[in-house]
């Protein structure tokens, strides 16, 4: 079996590593621009992964992008598509994930975690702490949902969209690309691309 490299290895990456190590994985290192001072799972540094000798010792490990930040992941994974090196999926063994659910690669499904039956997954998506993905629900690439938050059943959730901390999307609702939902909103209604919502119910920010 390879060994797991992360890309990032800040606070988000802990609960990654935990993930990978309870379902068994060995962690090998992490790629990040400079030796990380606070290391507590006492990793070794594999390098910086803008670095030209990145791909080459890339190649020994699969690669996971350990950033929470929606844009950053997704370059990251653009990069390790790009070179042809391979992408792990991190999912936790308390997650509960029907077997009738689609996952992609670069995707963190967490503890508690529940993805209902024709849910789809895409590329490089956080799916947090004992959030809840209905049936025949679609969360875009590299998107996060965050914990505790609820998507009932056949909703849409774009690109590089935040879906905040106990939020609770209604069934059937469509949420755009580049959206972020405030911690502990309700949403009601269609939600467009590149816009902030926040409340119960949920009402358009201009902040």
């Amino acid at each position: 079996m390879k060994k797991v490299a992360l890309i990032g290895y800040s606070g988000h990456a802990f609960v990654v590593i935990d993930t990978f190590q309870q379902s068994g994985f060995e962690i090998a290192g992490y790629f990040e621009r400079t030796i990380s001072q606070n290391n507590p799972y006492h990793l070794d540094y594999l390098g910086f992964e803008q670095n030209p000798e990145f791909v080459q010792t890339a190649k020994d490990y699969y690669l996971f992008p350990a950033i929470g930040d929606n844009n950053i992941r997704q370059k990251l994974i653009k990069l390790l598509i790009d070179n042809n090196l391979l992408i792990g999926t991190a999912i936790h063994p308390k997650a509960n994930i029907s077997k009738f659910s689609e996952i992609n690669k670069g995707t963190l499904v967490c503890q508690g975690a529940c993805i209902n039956p024709f849910a789809k997954i895409g590329l490089g998506v956080i799916i947090n702490t004992s959030a809840i993905i209905e049936h025949e629900c679609i969360v875009g690439n590299y998107s996060h949902i965050a914990p505790g938050a609820v998507l009932a059943g056949n909703v849409t959730v774009g690109f590089n969209t935040f879906i905040g901390a106990n939020s609770v999307i209604k069934q059937g609702v469509n949420i755009g690309n580049n959206v972020i939902i405030g911690a502990g909103s309700v949403v009601l209604n269609d939600i467009p691309n590149d816009t902030k919502w926040i409340g119960n119910p949920a009402k358009i920010s201009l902040t």
